[in-house]
């Protein structure tokens, strides 16, 4: 809006500095009055087109809604059990390493491991340690539902 009666404004000055330059003393008036009328049309539209926008939807706070989003991105998530390797180290994994490292605050990567070993044992950890991801064997079957349902039941229990 500042950049419109900014321009408004410039456009008044230079329309009647265009009439004084050309000797048209007796067009000053009618160009300056020109110059304001379109300066407000101008501005009309503006305000106009601001009013027209349309005003973005906030996100629901409705708690159906909520559930059923977390429960369409949980279900997404969990289908991605059963498929490959890749796609567990992208989709599965690092969710999993997050939410144990958040679950039991240990910073120190050697902490970090000797907890794993002790909460999940030596058959699940590697399935959840943030620093196992092999990109040779991506193409290898996952470990499927009945892994992460183990791994979360474990998590459960911290």
């Amino acid at each position: 809006m500042i950049r419109l009666v900014g321009g408004g404004l410039l456009l008044v000055v230079a329309a009647e500095v265009l009439a004084i330059v050309l000797s048209a003393g007796r067009w000053i008036m009618p160009v300056a009055g020109l110059a304001v009328a379109v300066f407000l049309i101008a501005a009309r539209l503006t305000v106009d087109a601001a009013q027209r926008r349309s005003v973005p939807k906030p996100p629901s706070d409705d708690p159906a809604e909520a559930l059923w989003r977390w429960r369409s991105r949980t279900e997404s998530t969990v289908q991605w059990a059963d498929s490959t390797r890749e796609d567990w180290d992208r989709h599965l994994r690092p969710r999993l390493a997050r939410e144990f490292v958040l679950a039991t605050r240990q910073r120190d990567p050697v902490a970090l491991q000797a907890t794993g070993r002790i909460v999940f044992g030596d058959q699940l950890w590697p399935w959840v340690d943030p620093n196992n991801i092999e990109r040779t064997r991506s193409r290898e079957p996952g470990p499927g539902y009945a892994t992460l349902e183990e791994i979360l039941r474990r998590m459960e229990n911290l």
